[in-house]
């Protein structure tokens, strides 16, 4: 296999007569965003579980961090930091004291403990409330807590599991932020949300797991291309240079009330560049262009049968 943050091969997982995890081969390239998402009962915290550690795969292989799980797992932990989907946050101790708690736990040296819990709350603008009961936090400024808590470790990969549940939109926000902040420095992201827009917004790649199984992966762009009702909506200054369009090239749906010609497309680069050269061609203006491809709701629903409103865990 091939170096990478996370890789697995042939993975495999059952409870009893129930398969949970049937053959997975899987790639994370490292200093990248992945999401995985899946219905309910696709596999996905089992996935997570093995990967940081928790639990042993039936077969297959696993690396994490360049270490085999199954023979390095301590050696997997110190690469690793994991922010679960309910928070670590001990109510009774303050932030900054979560902090500290963390740094023991990582057997820090106390000048340097206390160094890189400094650094972390000015990081994550928690130095007003670094003396607060954490328990008086709002539900963001918990998140980042969390993650700061994680992040005392150093890891190299952090697993995210639904980070962003139960936050306002504009908390939400502020952490699609910080993820972003953390990849853009090299750290490799993994996670799993149940909203679809979170994984269009953040993932440099998605897979889908149901059953078991991987049915799709790829960047969102391509899975949405999986999907059909991609469409280019064309529109035109006057009637005739609708028609020449028409006439030129031979499909699409016309509104002559609105001057505007619809064309199937993926809405790739290469057939818009070709498209918009033929009309070059033959001296067609446009006069706008809007491009309409199916989101990540019409790709979960089709490929997995599925409504895609139903949590994800």
């Amino acid at each position: 296999m091939t170096e990478s943050a996370i890789e697995t091969a042939g993975l495999s997982k059952s409870y009893g007569d129930k398969v949970v995890l049937d053959g997975v081969d899987l790639q994370v390239a490292e200093g990248t965003i992945f999401s995985l998402l899946g219905p309910n009962g696709a596999g996905k915290t089992t996935m997570v579980q093995i990967l940081s550690t928790l639990i042993r795969a039936d077969g297959g292989q696993v690396r994490v961090a360049g270490h085999d799980v199954a023979r390095e797992p301590d050696a997997v932990r110190a690469a690793i930091g994991v922010t679960g989907q309910f928070s670590a946050v001990d109510n009774l101790l303050t932030g900054e004291e979560n902090l500290r708690l963390m740094a023991d736990l990582h057997h820090l040296p106390r000048a340097e403990g206390r160094r890189r819990v400094a650094a972390l709350l000015e990081e994550w603008d928690l130095v007003d409330a670094a003396g607060k009961m954490a328990a008086a936090y709002s539900g963001g400024m918990r998140r980042r807590l969390d993650i700061a808590m994680t992040l005392v470790g150093d890891p190299r990969i952090i697993f995210l599991d639904e980070p962003t549940t139960g936050l306002d939109p504009r908390s939400r926000r502020a952490m699609w932020r910080i993820v972003r902040s953390l990849a853009a420095r090299g750290v490799t992201i993994f996670l799993t949300t149940q909203y679809l827009e979170e994984a269009d917004q953040l993932a440099d790649r998605i897979a889908l797991l149901d059953h078991g199984r991987l049915i799709a992966e790829g960047t969102p762009q391509e899975l949405k291309r999986l999907v059909p009702g991609g469409h280019i909506r064309l529109t035109f200054a006057d009637p005739d240079a609708l028609r020449s369009a028409m006439a030129a090239l031979g499909t699409g749906s016309l509104d002559e009330d609105a001057l505007t010609l619809r064309i199937p497309s993926d809405g790739g680069v290469r057939s818009m560049r070709d498209l918009f050269a033929r009309l070059d061609h033959l001296s067609i203006e446009v006069e706008a262009m809007s491009v309409h491809t199916p989101d990540l709701d019409d790709v979960f629903l089709t490929l997995t049968g599925r409504p895609d409103k139903e949590p994800q865990r």
